[in-house]
């Protein structure tokens, strides 16, 4: 599984299991699973015992809100970047959308996220 956050040109930020879609070794379409809408709903700032931290209040929505469907293709020139979604939102949509719970000493995201970086390098 691929969780990425994905802006779009309208300017909304979907969290979603995404695959790519290819026709003719031409990539088409990136593939959404159970996508979410990603609202924040409040930004504030706070202090913690060392210095000043931005708290941020987000919630998840089924995305697009009047569908039914789990699965939406959306053309390539509609998205404008694909990034790797921090670990508290990626835990939450896994938590809350996609059902998967982990116990707190399970280092498989841990590992995946070295393994992921040291990829990139």
């Amino acid at each position: 599984m691929t969780v990425k956050l994905i802006l779009l040109k309208s300017g909304e930020n979907i969290i979603s299991n995404v695959k790519e879609g290819f026709f003719a070794e031409k990539l088409v379409c990136y593939i959404l699973e159970n996508p979410c809408i990603v609202d924040v709903n409040d930004e504030h700032q706070y202090y913690d015992k060392e210095n000043l931290k931005n708290k941020i209040n987000i919630s998840l929505h089924t995305w697009p809100e009047l569908s039914n469907q789990t699965t939406i293709e959306v053309p390539p020139d509609w998205i404008v970047t694909i990034v790797e979604p921090n670990g508290d939102l990626k835990k939450m949509y896994e938590t809350q959308v996609l059902g998967i719970t982990r116990n707190e000493n399970d280092q498989t995201d841990a590992f995946n996220e070295q393994s992921d970086s040291d990829k990139s390098d």
